[in-house]
């Protein structure tokens, strides 16, 4: 029995004018997420993206995992393909293909949705003679119609018919690509790659920053890092990391600046660093994965500091969650095993005993000015490691 997937569209369907293009990108979308499945038809009608596969060897159920992890996509459905676009047809596969559900299910009904006009039968008469069908192959099932174990759908198009069960929900959000590009600072904790799948799910095109002191961050951290974003670019698509040297600026730092003022000034560093770097990639805002009091580098008066430093645009998508919150997104995404092993990241060497929480802009600027860290700066730019995330 030939099988497709059924994709229905989220929030493009608000675009108006746009819808096209968010479309296009989209398709382009999932033909990517499809990459070494098989060969794979991909067009969108009436509402629907539809994924024929075009060879007998295309993984399908790779497929379903893959699809679900695309942003744009509110729900998806492995349906069956009627042999012809008959009620004789229809009644003959549905029975046949969903045996497996049916079999252990209690209730069910049908909906049917009859997109092709010149089909003869309404969705009414659909219904009813798909129940029937149904009820006459399954008599252990009764028909509920308000809360049932499960639903069949029957699909009249204008190129097909179909059968499926429930749909399964789709990862949401809109296209990725279709929100611009940005850079997200990644670290190996549980906030960063949840900020990165936050704002990727809003259409954002990521480029990952890493910064990295050896020797008092490992090899293995960095290889940590990398782990997490292979776990967001399922859902992102292909990453470009860069990696920042950081390890000449952090021991300036330690030596010529107030040690109750290391941690902000590192956040400007970075920032600053970061903001040189995204401009050269064509982002135009920055990630990072702060929550409003979660440490002393982020109460408000040391976000203002932080902020001050650059000024491109700066998204927070965690900044009113509790560390729970973040804790179940990092579950969902598969993130959080990875999270916590322990190969320590460079936001956590030197450390200051009694950080500042109310930092006063002038006397951090003040602090920063003096050290003079322009040639370092400017040293760590000019040997930026590329790695390439998929």
């Amino acid at each position: 029995m030939k099988e497709i997937l059924l994709l229905k569209d989220g929030e493009i369907v608000l675009k108006g004018l746009n819808r096209r293009t968010f479309e296009d990108v989209l398709k382009k979308n999932i033909k990517i997420a499809l990459r070494g499945l098989g060969a794979f038809e991909i067009k969108s009608a009436q509402s629907t993206i539809v994924v024929r596969p075009l060879s007998e060897d295309c993984d399908l159920d790779e497929a379903c995992e893959r699809v679900g992890m695309v942003f744009g996509l509110v729900s998806y459905s492995r349906a069956a393909v009627c042999d012809e676009k008959t009620l004789e047809s229809v009644l003959e596969t549905a029975p046949k293909y969903l045996e497996r559900v049916l079999k252990k299910a209690k209730t069910f009904k049908v909906e049917a949705k009859r997109s092709d006009k010149q089909f003869p039968y309404k969705s009414p008469e659909i219904c009813r003679e798909t129940g029937g069908a149904i009820l006459g192959s399954f008599p252990h099932l009764t028909v509920d119609v308000h809360n049932p174990d499960v639903t069949v759908y029957v699909e009249i198009r204008d190129f097909g018919a179909y059968i499926h069960a429930d749909p399964i929900r789709g990862a949401g959000g809109i296209p990725v690509g279709t929100g611009g590009k940005a850079a997200v600072l990644i670290s190996g904790g549980i906030d960063s790659p949840v900020a990165a799948y936050m704002m990727a799910k809003r259409g954002l095109q990521l480029t990952a920053i890493h910064f990295a002191s050896p020797p008092y961050t490992s090899p293995r951290a960095e290889e940590k890092v990398v782990r997490l974003l292979e776990r967001v670019a399922r859902y992102s698509g292909p990453i470009k990391m860069i990696t920042v040297p950081f390890t000449r600026i952090q021991e300036k730092l330690r030596d010529d600046c107030p040690e109750e003022l290391f941690t902000i000034i590192m956040r400007r560093l970075m920032m600053q660093l970061s903001e040189r770097i995204a401009a050269d990639n064509g982002c135009t805002a920055l990630i990072t994965g702060e929550s409003l009091g979660q440490v002393a580098s982020q109460t408000i008066g040391a976000l203002n500091c932080t902020d001050e430093a650059a000024d491109m645009v700066v998204f927070r998508p965690l900044i009113g969650m509790d560390k729970q919150e973040i804790i179940d997104i990092s579950y969902k995404i598969d993130t959080y095993d990875i999270s916590i092993e322990p190969y320590e990241d460079c936001c956590t060497v030197f450390t200051p005993k009694h950080p500042k929480t109310k930092p006063v802009l002038k006397y951090v600027k003040e602090a920063q000015e003096k050290a003079g860290f322009e040639p370092l700066t400017e040293e760590a730019l000019a040997n930026l490691r590329v790695t390439w995330i998929s």
